[in-house]
């Protein structure tokens, strides 16, 4: 189809669309002025009440609590960064892009000039249509609010209103000039569903979006001291390295700075609101129960791919690995430490503070299966390492159980022996932390030896230990590939403990049996 016979359908779709709304929007004739302002006054009292009678279209299902707590933080909030994490068909665009902003207008009078992003300038174009259509054809809207509608075309991206509010839309990567050199300035800015899957793994292109958002799209707004910028990115969250979820990380950590201050009065507002399609797995209790029922997203659950759901429904972000399959991914309830063949905490340690990941992991060996039970995943200091150690010592009572605690022999020089030497002084007791100087192959053939053990089905992660930690380990399996710049700090040391373990249990099978000194279930 060419562009032209495109630009027509979207052009006929349109005023298709314009039509179901006017005689959607019907009104009484017959209501007197009295009546007619009582009315108006009790639906502008909740934006919910007011969505449902003017947008009787979008509205064929009772709003859910989510759309009610948008409307409420986004209205209260003059200065604010809000990202709505919604998994999809949750409704996100229908209040984002035209209902919250319309009632803003219509009804708090606190509107002058909205900006729509889409990723691409149709997209955005045909979003921005939404408010159009109810601007020029709704029934509802004209007969309370009067006509509204003034100059420009939704299919240009930019149109104004009688009184004077701007709306525009652009394409995502667009350059923002018209709206920052106008003399009014975007006080209302949403990029809704951006993120593309086909870039993802680009971490350039990620890393730029994320920059076009936090400068270009931010620059948009006036820097006045009691300006309004009223801010929304609106996107399910499916893969960790797609901007939403750079930018949930980002805004997370000013919520936590925003926490820690002492005085934060007149400082923007940045939110997270996170809505999964269901509350679990287990009886998919859905988080908008008006529109669809628990039985609904079971029998989608069970005729979808489980990543695709979890990816698109759930904001669960799982890779397909080269080396590593997800459906090699296991999860079992370890047994007691006792019955444990052997068992080996085994670290992989950077002398970098915090760019590599520091990896010790508590593997043990059962027969033919490799159970993973504890993990230390963090870009943090040595010392934190051996902090954690010592922790999990004195809560699992490990010195019951004999255990080997190996460290990789390159990193294990005084520097860092002493690291656990000094948290063992202020206990006042040792672990005994050893060296593993047996040499090693090639770092990317050691770990795709692993591969192996998962492929048989030999390899289990602990079920009860489902932690940032354990799923920072899962991921770095994943995402092991040759060439990749991924961290591989995790199964390589999963590598030495297996390595160890293989090489124990064969010597010592038939002559002596590792076990608890007493009955302590782990």
């Amino acid at each position: 189809m060419s562009v032209d016979k495109k630009y027509l359908k979207l052009l006929a779709d349109y005023d298709k669309h314009c039509q179901r709304i006017a005689l959607a929007t019907s009104v009484n004739i017959h209501e007197n002025a009295k009546e007619k302002n009582g009315r108006i006054k009790d639906l502008e009292k909740d934006y919910i009440t007011w969505f449902e009678y003017y947008f009787p279209n979008y509205a064929k299902k009772k709003s859910a609590w989510f759309h009610a707590k948008l409307a409420r933080q986004i209205t209260k909030n003059k200065r604010l960064r809000f990202l709505a994490e919604m998994y999809r068909s949750a409704g996100k665009s229908v209040h984002i892009d035209m209902g919250i902003p319309l009632y803003l207008y219509l009804v708090k009078n606190d509107l002058r000039f909205m900006l729509l992003v889409g990723e691409t300038e149709p997209k955005a174009a045909k979003l921005l249509s939404g408010i159009q259509a109810q601007l020029q054809f709704n029934n509802r809207i004209k007969n309370d609010y009067g006509n509204k509608f003034s100059l420009g075309n939704w299919a240009d991206g930019d149109f104004s209103t009688t009184d004077g509010v701007r709306f525009m839309s652009l394409g995502f990567g667009q350059n923002p000039r018209g709206a920052r050199e106008q003399a009014e300035r975007p006080d209302y800015i949403v990029v809704d569903d951006v993120d593309s899957k086909k870039s993802v793994n680009n971490d350039r292109i990620m890393r730029e979006a994320v920059d076009y958002i936090t400068e270009d799209i931010w620059g948009c707004f006036d820097s006045d001291e009691d300006s309004t910028e009223r801010f929304v990115f609106a996107n399910n969250n499916f893969n960790k390295k797609s901007i939403t979820n750079r930018l949930k990380t980002y805004f997370s950590q000013v919520i936590k700075d925003q926490k820690e201050e002492e005085n934060t009065k007149g400082d923007i507002h940045f939110e997270v609101l996170t809505v999964k399609a269901v509350k679990n797995l287990t009886d998919f209790i859905p988080e908008w129960p008006e529109k669809t029922s628990a039985d609904y997203w079971r029998k989608k659950f069970e005729k979808t791919p489980y990543r695709s759901f979890m990816r698109e429904y759930m904001h669960t972000h799982i890779e397909d690995g080269a080396i590593f399959k997800f459906e090699d991914i296991q999860y079992k309830k370890p047994f007691p430490l006792k019955q444990y063949d052997a068992l080996c905490f085994y670290g992989d340690l950077s002398y970098k503070k915090n760019a590599d990941y520091k990896a010790l992991i508590l593997v043990g060996i059962k027969g033919k299966e490799f159970h993973i039970l504890l993990a230390y995943m963090q870009q943090k200091s040595r010392a934190d390492c051996a902090k954690w150690l010592y922790d999990q010592y004195e809560a699992y009572s490990l010195d019951k159980f004999n255990i080997r605690y190996m460290i990789e022999g390159l990193f294990a020089m005084d520097e860092f022996v002493s690291d656990f030497d000094i948290e063992g002084e202020k206990r006042g007791y040792y672990i005994p932390v050893v060296a593993d100087k047996r040499s090693k192959t090639d770092k990317y053939d050691r770990i795709e030896s692993l591969s192996g053990y998962f492929e048989r089905k030999n390899v289990f992660f602990n079920e009860e230990q489902k932690n940032a930690d354990m799923q920072t380990l899962v991921d770095q399996f994943l995402a092991f590939e040759k060439g990749s710049q991924a961290h591989d700090d995790g199964p390589d040391a999963v590598h030495g403990a297996f390595k160890w373990l293989s090489t124990r249990n064969r010597k010592m099978r038939g002559t002596y049996k590792f076990g608890a000194r007493v009955n302590n279930h782990y």
